[in-house]
C-alpha cells in the first residue's frame, strides 16, 4: 500500500530544516520505503513542508516511519497528516 505524509513546517523553521536536512535524506535512503518525495514551497520559493509517499504494509508502519524521521525528531513540523493513498496516474 501507499501512504501519503503531508507535513507542514512550523513558522520560520527554514534554518531548522536546513540543519537537519542531511540526516533526513540519509534516513530516507537507509529505510528504502520512500517512493517519492519533495518539499512544499512558500510564495518566496522557500521550503515550508514536505509531501512524502511511502510504500509500506500498513498505516501503523507509516506512522512509525514518520515518528523516526529526523525532521520530526527535531520538531520541524507544525502538523503531519498520514493517509492511505491510491496511485492512479503516473
Amino acid at each position: 500500500m501507499h501512504a501519503a505524509l503531508i507535513c507542514r513546517d512550523k513558522t520560520d523553521a527554514l534554518s531548522l530544516r536546513m540543519d537537519t536536512r542531511q540526516a533526513h535524506l540519509d534516513y530516507v535512503a537507509r529505510t528504502g520505503v520512500v517512493e517519492f518525495a519533495g518539499p512544499f514551497l512558500n510564495d518566496k520559493g522557500q521550503m515550508c513542508g514536505s509531501l512524502i509517499i511511502l510504500r509500506v504494509d500498513s498505516l501503523d508502519i507509516a506512522r512509525a516511519w514518520a515518528a523516526e524521521d529526523p525532521y520530526a525528531k527535531a520538531g520541524l513540523f507544525e502538523s503531519v497528516e498520514i493517509h492511505e493513498w491510491k496511485k492512479v496516474i503516473g
